[in-house]
């Protein structure tokens, strides 16, 4: 498990320059988009997002939130998964590769650096790779120490 120095000014940085490579202006709205991954942490679903900016900025549409969550993760400056509760975002790291663990109770995320593409074999030559995502979900120690012990009837 790595260590991470990693700054949220180094995210807010990371994600403003991904956008201007892509031609985007970096509007206000987007900056603030950017901080507000910087300063979460965590993961943060399409609404989360909307309910935070329109407070700032009262006419953004859900819509408008929604395409450019998507158009962000398209260009890698956000991680998408589906969680039990439905589609969330987070900021990626951009400074090096690794995967994830992710607790499905508390959602929270520990990086690995084992990369299951060094295993894999037989892929057809046809084929060239730009990515791969690998997570795993279970349960951290804290949420499953908390759970239920399962009560055998007789």
């Amino acid at each position: 498990m790595q260590v991470s120095t990693h700054t949220h000014t180094d995210t807010i940085d990371e994600m403003l320059r991904a956008m201007s490579q892509q031609g985007w202006r970096i509007t206000e709205q987007r900056r603030s988009l950017a901080t507000l991954f910087a300063e979460s942490g965590g993961y943060l679903s399409p609404k989360d997002v909307y309910e935070h900016m329109k407070v700032k900025y009262p006419g953004i549409s859900f819509d408008t939130v929604y395409r450019n969550l998507r158009l962000l993760s398209e260009m890698g400056v956000l991680e998408q998964f589906h969680l039990a509760d439905g589609l969330k975002f987070k900021a990626s790291c951009l400074s090096h590769h690794h995967h994830h663990m992710i607790c499905l109770s508390c959602e929270k995320t520990v990086t690995f650096e084992f990369c299951p593409m060094k295993l894999v074999q037989d892929l057809p030559e046809s084929f060239e790779v730009q990515s791969h995502r690998f997570e795993i979900f279970g349960y951290c120690a804290d949420c499953k120490s908390a759970m239920p012990v399962p009560q055998i009837s007789e």
